[in-house]
């Protein structure tokens, strides 16, 4: 079919719309990881092995998402893939979603036998009620807290009756703001959150939370935390039939 001149003109509208539509943080958090995304894979690799805290967390979710016998399990807000891989190692059916271009490269990169996708918590475009489980390791953080709940709603929507959800985040008051890290300009946004709260919005969104855990912050100098940090395991209402 033959494209129009008013054809293309409308579609370039709708393009320039969604652009300015989206969200500033959207926005302001996908330019800063696509800026840091190579050195903050190299930081961050080791990480995880020297938390076995947080290391415990992910074991005893990947031990309940095999329990139920669910589907393949999301890990979103991936960066580097650093969190899917030790998903796929603890023999999880794993995949990453991420918002940045640059974090997928690199994820697809270091862990070619794995998917990586790019796209956002507030809308992950996957179908309704095929998950296993969802981590959000660390990428609520991102999220100011007035769209939590629609956030919530979102991972709730694509996990299964009875699929299991892992958060892990900050925990505390207010907002921490960056302009640069890793020697690098950035504008970033990260948004503390009480326990109570956590538990709160995953209740109203529909979640059975499970167990949690308040992490005091590491003192490892090549980790630095700056507040404690915080773990929700929860539970989708329901069951499969």
């Amino acid at each position: 079919m033959r494209r129009t001149d008013s054809g293309d003109a409308a579609g370039s509208n709708w393009l320039l719309s969604v652009i300015v539509t989206e969200p500033q943080f959207l926005r302001d958090t996908r330019a800063s990881y696509d800026i840091l995304a190579e050195d903050y894979a190299e930081w961050a690799r080791p990480e995880l092995a020297v938390k076995p805290l947080d290391r415990a967390m992910l074991g005893g979710f990947a031990e309940l998402v095999h329990a139920a016998g669910s589907g393949p399990v999301a890990d979103i807000g991936c960066g580097p893939g650093r969190i899917t891989v030790h998903l796929a190692e603890l023999g999880l059916s794993a995949f990453g979603i991420d918002l940045s271009p640059a974090m997928v490269a690199v994820a697809r990169r270091s862990y070619p036998r794995l998917w990586f996708g790019v796209g956002s918590m507030t809308a992950l475009g996957l179908a309704d009620g095929k998950l296993g489980g969802v981590v959000a390791w660390y990428s609520i953080i991102h999220v100011p807290r007035r769209l939590l709940p629609d956030v919530m709603a979102e991972l709730n929507r694509v996990l299964a009756p009875g699929g299991y959800l892992q958060l892990a985040f900050q925990v505390g008051d207010g907002l921490l703001h960056l302009d640069d890290a890793l020697q690098h300009r950035i504008s970033l946004d990260f948004y503390r959150l009480r326990m109570d709260d956590a538990s709160a919005l995953l209740t109203q969104a529909g979640f059975d939370v499970r167990a949690t855990m308040l992490r005091e912050p590491d003192d490892n100098p090549a980790f630095p935390e700056r507040t404690p940090q915080g773990f929700v395991l929860a539970r989708k209402h329901g069951s499969r039939g």
